[in-house]
């Protein structure tokens, strides 16, 4: 029933998010070269989810061949060309509705850019990034370009490495 209430207040909500950036600034690229999606802020809602152990929540977004393929669930493996990005935020109690949670500071946003050969070298078929804060600095160092995230998502190797299941529409 949370997770249900969660993405009823994701999807009512996401046409009001926005992030108070200036689009005139330049997001830097991170580390491996890979660049904040042109527009992400435009792209369809996928799915939702919500941590408990970090109490923060999470909108996921895709660019139009990830929705394709959420739609048509072909998602194992996800097509090349796919982009699904992860706009995080903590959470609070919503200031009207005592029972739900709402987004509060945002944390970071995350994507996965899917291309089999540009990224066979990793052993994933995807390209890992992430940007902090609303100032959208990149993460990570050369020590760790993409290995976190990598094992992190290890546990989803068998479904392309991706652990958000698209919620299916009526």
């Amino acid at each position: 029933m949370k997770t249900r209430n969660l993405l009823i207040i994701a999807l009512s909500l996401f046409p009001a998010i926005t992030f108070a950036t200036d689009n005139k600034v330049l997001v830097k690229p991170n580390l491996e070269g890979l660049t904040l999606p042109e527009k992400y802020k435009d792209w369809r809602v996928i799915s939702a989810s919500h941590r408990t152990d970090n109490k923060s929540m999470r909108i996921i977004l895709g660019n139009d061949i990830a929705i394709k393929a959420s739609r048509s669930n072909q998602t194992n493996p996800w097509p090349d060309g796919t982009i699904l990005g992860k706009l995080v935020w903590k959470q609070t109690t919503e200031n009207n509705w005592p029972t739900a949670i709402a987004p509060e500071e945002f944390i970071h946003a995350e994507f996965m850019y899917k291309d089999s050969n540009k990224f066979k070298a990793n052993g994933t078929g995807w390209g890992w990034a992430r940007w902090l804060g609303k100032e959208q600095k990149p993460y990570g160092d050369d020590n760790d370009l993409n290995q976190s995230c990598i094992a992190c998502h290890t546990p989803v190797k068998g479904r392309d490495w991706v652990y958000t299941a698209p919620v299916q529409l009526p």
